[in-house]
Parts: structure tokens; C-alpha cells; sequence
């Protein structure tokens, strides 16, 4: 939100520049290894900060902030706050935030469930099994159950196959319920959140 806001103000200088950078950086990254030289240059390996701050910023994110602020805020309410003498710091605070609970309810679930979901940065990033996310404990699970070329006996081939299709479908409950248990909370502001970009009449 704090990226966000100066970026649907009309009179930011530059703005266009700005929002062409932004996005040229989410079109064009550098890909895995400059990512995780810088990661490892910044000491972040094997800490919390290497799950977190990689993924802080989302540019996706930041652009539908920015829209939703465009076409739920008026300009007027800036005008008359500043007639008021309303800082821009007061306005944000005050004005934007408090209006702007259903795409931070959004927002919120979706950085949520992409760290519920991270997997590759914990495979990269992390050696410390203290630090390791649920999916990376449940991919061992799964690695685990796998059929392996020693076992010649049928009724234990049967077994470890029904084994692995059982601890399949459990891990996929495991990795979904939390998310289903936090949804009903958000789903107004979700509902909401997720139509700024329809036509208005």
C-alpha cells in the first residue's frame, strides 16, 4: 500500500517511468542463481528473512493496489483533506488505509497463500530442518511412500502402492485446510477485492 498510493496520485512526477520499471522487472527477473547469489551476499541463507523478504514485494500485487485505490478514492477526498490541512502522511493514514480494508484483506490472503505454498525458496534457500516449511516435511512424506525397484514382493508392491495413494490425497488435505479454515473470514473483502478491474457504470 505504501508503494501503491504515490503511484495512483495524479501529480507524481515521473510516475510513468516508474511504472515502467516496476514492470519491466516483473517481466524480465534475473532469474534463479542471481537471485540466490543475492540472497546468500545479503547473509539471508538459512534464516527466516530469506522466506520473507524475497517475496515482500510483489509488483502483480502493488499494480492491483494501485487500481483499486484509483477507482475507490476519489481525488476530491485529497482536495479536501489538504484544504483541511491534511499532510499526505495524515491522508494515507487516516483516509486510504481505513478505506482500503478489502484489497489489504485480499492482499493479505494472497501473500499468504504463497508462503503457505513456498517450496522452492525453502529447497534454495534453507539447510536447517528447524527452519523448513510444512510442504518441504510433506514432499519427504511423499518422496518416502515412493515404490522403490528392490521390492520384488506383489503383496508388498500392492501395499506400498495403496500407501502412497493414501498419503497423497492426506497431504493435499493437510496443505489445504488452513487456507479453507482462514477463507470465510476474508470472503466479503475477497469478493470485493477481486472485481476493481470490472467495468464501472
Amino acid at each position: 500500500m505504501v508503494c501503491a498510493y504515490p503511484l495512483a496520485r495524479k501529480n507524481l512526477w515521473g510516475k510513468k517511468l516508474i511504472m515502467f520499471l516496476f514492470t519491466f522487472s516483473m517481466l524480465f527477473s534475473g532469474g534463479m542463481i542471481p537471485k540466490y547469489v543475492n540472497v546468500r551476499e545479503l547473509g539471508l541463507i538459512n534464516t527466516v528473512w530469506a522466506m520473507l523478504l524475497p517475496g515482500a514485494m510483489s509488483v502483480y500485487n502493488m499494480i492491483v493496489a494501485r487500481t483499486f485505490i484509483q477507482n475507490n478514492i476519489p481525488y476530491e477526498i485529497l482536495e479536501s483533506a489538504q484544504i483541511d490541512g491534511c499532510s499526505d502522511a495524515q491522508f494515507f493514514f487516516r483516509m486510504v488505509l481505513p478505506l482500503s480494508k478489502a484489497i489489504m484483506a485480499v492482499l493479505a490472503l494472497w501473500y499468504a497463500v504463497a508462503h503457505w505454498n513456498a517450496y522452492m525458496d525453502a529447497f534454495l534457500y534453507l539447510t536447517d530442518r528447524n527452519l523448513f516449511p510444512l510442504q518441504i516435511f510433506l514432499k519427504e512424506i511423499l518422496i518416502s511412500t515412493q515404490l522403490t525397484a528392490e521390492v520384488d514382493d506383489p503383496e508388498v508392491v500392492a501395499q506400498l502402492s495403496t500407501l502412497q495413494y493414501v498419503m497423497k490425497y492426506a497431504l493435499i488435505v493437510v496443505a489445504t485446510v488452513p487456507l479453507f479454515a482462514i477463507y470465510p473470514f476474508a470472503q466479503k473483502h475477497f469478493v470485493k477485492g477481486v472485481n476493481i478491474g470490472s467495468v464501472k457504470g
